[in-house]
């Protein structure tokens, strides 16, 4: 579809950089994601909580950021706070 204004091209300028900005963040989020739970399941501790404050902070920056919804954010911390405390027991 062509392009006919050019607010409609600075958009679609402006949705490319997005779009890549947020699959960047998603990917680096669930890398750390994948790597928090490694570490729950060799029964890491310290790593874990490491891992667990990365994972926190990062779900928050990319809420903040408008990748995620705060709802998911909400979800995710959660998951990761009974997996620790799971660990913990």
């Amino acid at each position: 579809m062509a392009i006919s204004s050019k607010s409609a091209a600075k958009r679609l300028r402006n949705s490319v950089k997005s779009n890549l900005r947020n699959r960047a963040r998603k990917s680096e989020f669930k890398t750390l994601e994948k790597s928090f739970r490694a570490a729950v399941a060799a029964g890491e501790k310290e790593t874990a909580v490491e891992l667990h404050n990365k994972c926190c902070s990062k779900v928050d920056k990319a809420v903040k950021a408008g990748t995620f919804h705060a709802n998911k954010a909400a979800n995710k911390k959660s998951q990761f706070d009974k997996l620790l405390a799971g660990m913990q027991a």
